[in-house]
């Protein structure tokens, strides 16, 4: 289509490309809200819509306000579809817009519904799914729980038995990107007994941060099981992995007593470095369990220490995070939300 509008006014929808569509909505808002709109675009994207932009004349107040319905009605059908399910959100568009209209916003949002591998399982109780799941290969529990919620994955890790774990975790760790044939064959198997919809595309799933993030949720035994199996394969990713699970800000969840341990064993200038990035929360929580004495010195170092490099900062912090760790692993201390807890005598 070309980029200045017709000589006629153009009041149908369906003669105007999604492009023209997309730039007449970024029209219609504010600056910021278009600005931020854009961010959220592949360059190319960005690219295709500013051209239209900038060659775009005068548009009509009627296709304006269709635009911005049209857009209304798929937000708020995607938001139903992600919800309860493509025939729900069927069921409220025929009860609010004429059947034509309805089937068309339906069709366009069951293409990015269907975009999202495995989405039939996000509904299903985590017991259920374990059981549903534990007794297919590893690499293909390591495919599903990529796709789940880490809550809901965690939930599932620890719930297979140990060997199994390790292998699972493995294979999660190393997974980057994956064959959509690959995802559509483990979706029909799937389907087969537990139904719904099949969808696929190439994105990154897994790796060690996804790991990271399984382990942060499951209770202390369940990991340091997986850690110590995984130990004795691959201590490259182990340390990887726990380099992930507890940063230089998760000193927040130590109590005070595990923060006092842990300064017993820092030099305060390793501390005021790594503090330099800190929140002002951490900075408090730190500076309270300390002495006023030991706290304005610490200030005072930060204060007079000049401009540092970032690389030092972050290193300060993971020698920080390295006792921290350590002082966890001997029982020393406890970090709020890894099942610690549980062990307390009260």
């Amino acid at each position: 289509m070309p980029p200045n509008e017709p000589s006629r006014p153009i009041t149908n929808l369906s003669d105007i490309t999604s492009v023209r569509k997309a730039a007449v909505l970024l029209l219609a808002i504010d600056k910021e809200a278009a600005a931020m709109i854009l961010k959220q675009l592949e360059p190319r994207a960005i690219e295709e819509v500013t051209r239209e932009l900038a060659g775009m004349g005068d548009i009509t107040q009627v296709l304006r306000d269709k635009v911005i319905e049209e857009f209304y009605d798929l937000a708020l059908a995607q938001t139903w579809a992600s919800e309860g399910g493509l025939e729900y959100a069927r069921t409220l568009l025929q009860q609010s817009l004429e059947p034509k209209e309805a089937e068309r916003i339906l069709q366009q949002i069951s293409q990015q519904v269907r975009k999202t591998p495995f989405s039939f399982l996000q509904k299903a109780e985590a017991q259920n799914l374990l059981t549903f799941i534990q007794d297919e290969h590893p690499q293909t529990i390591a495919l599903i729980v990529s796709h789940l919620q880490f809550h809901k994955a965690s939930e599932i890790l620890a719930g297979l038995p140990g060997p199994k774990q390790i292998e699972v975790v493995k294979r999660v760790a190393n997974m980057e990107q994956t064959n959509p044939e690959v995802i559509a064959e483990v979706e029909r198997g799937l389907e087969a007994r537990l139904s719904n919809m099949l969808s696929q595309s190439f994105e990154k799933i897994g790796g060690v941060d996804t790991v990271a993030e399984m382990l942060n949720l499951v209770d202390r035994t369940t990991e340091k099981g997986i850690m110590e199996g995984l130990e004795a394969e691959d201590p490259d990713l182990v340390e990887q992995i726990r380099r992930l699970m507890f940063v230089f800000e998760d000193i927040l969840l130590v109590n005070d007593k595990g923060i006092q341990a842990v300064l017993k064993e820092v030099d305060n200038d390793e501390l005021a470095m790594a503090l330099r990035t800190a929140s002002p929360e951490l900075k408090d929580k730190i500076f309270k369990n300390m002495s006023e004495r030991a706290a304005q010195l610490i200030r005072e170092d930060m204060e007079f220490m000049g401009p540092v490099r970032v690389a030092d900062v972050e290193a300060s912090q993971q020698r920080i995070v390295d006792v921290v760790r350590r002082l966890e692993d001997a029982g020393d201390i406890i970090i709020s939300g890894r099942g610690g807890e549980k062990d307390l005598v009260v």
